[in-house]
């Protein structure tokens, strides 16, 4: 693992002044990664921040119990909140999961989020699953794939309609996600953010704003971007990006294989479009 990479992908959040740092969620590629790697990821993260930036630590795994030594890794560690996705290869029911996040929840005194990630867990939270869930001690948010922008004020609306008023209600998907923010979601899980803080940032903070003209005219730049994310999976697209801003030469865990130069052409130029 490469520490220092990882150091240099950290510093230009904290500069930025984002919010919060999510680390071994779906881009960082948590699932790839043995224990001792998340462990070494996490302390290394947690040195750089020193405390100066809110760390949310990725701790899915397929049994229940190694997701609880996971949680209990990343709070002796010093993280301050939780990710957990249910990863699974049989498929699982929704008591399966509510067990599940409710032995990882009294494993940890650390705050914890859902990740409702289907296109990769094959597992769909429903509202009335999430809405269980925020009845649990120490669960208190959610990350929901973002909808389609002409139904996020229906869909965030029915959600918040269900869980208590401190339920943090957040959203992936990142070419959805402003929408969703102008509909009444409180976070940006985003992907981009994590290589392009500032343009990402200024973003989020015009649709927490409420400002819609000024949302929609920066979501425009990164249009190129999304069409890329859409066409060969946000993981690859990042993996070529990071090495085309000099960030890192690392590349995906087999076997995803990284992208050609056609496609790393179109990526340089969709960044090209961000720059100007």
């Amino acid at each position: 693992m490469d520490i220092a990479a990882l150091a240099v992908l950290l510093r230009p959040l904290e500069a930025a002044g984002v919010d919060s740092v999510g680390l071994l969620g779906s881009t960082g590629t948590y699932a790839y990664l043995t224990r001792a790697e998340r462990r070494q990821a996490i302390d290394a993260a947690v040195e750089c921040l020193g405390g100066r930036v809110p760390l949310i630590v990725g701790v899915g795994a397929l049994r229940t119990d190694d997701a609880q030594v996971l949680a209990r890794d990343a709070q002796s560690a010093g993280a301050n909140g939780l990710l957990l996705a249910p990863v699974s290869y049989t498929p699982l029911t929704d008591e399966e999961v509510f067990q599940h996040f409710t032995a990882v929840a009294a494993a940890t005194d650390l705050p914890i989020c859902i990740y409702n990630n289907p296109g990769t867990t094959h597992f769909t939270f429903s509202d009335e699953l999430v809405a269980r869930l925020a009845k649990v001690p120490g669960i208190v948010a959610v990350k929901n794939p973002a909808p389609a922008p002409g139904e996020a004020k229906q869909v965030v609306t029915a959600l918040r309609d269900r869980v208590p008023a401190e339920f943090a209600i957040g959203y992936s998907a990142d070419w959805h996600s402003p929408d969703a923010i102008l509909a009444g979601g409180v976070a940006w899980y985003s992907v981009i953010g994590g290589l392009l803080p500032r343009p990402a940032l200024a973003l989020m903070r015009a649709a927490q704003a409420g400002n819609e003209a000024e949302t929609q005219r920066l979501n425009a730049a990164f249009a190129p971007l999304w069409d890329l994310f859409k066409r060969h999976g946000s993981l690859r697209v990042v993996y070529a990006a990071a090495n085309l801003m000099g960030l890192t030469d690392a590349q995906p865990p087999r076997p995803i294989l990284p992208l050609g130069m056609a496609e790393r052409g179109h990526i340089e130029r969709a960044l090209a479009t961000l720059d100007s």
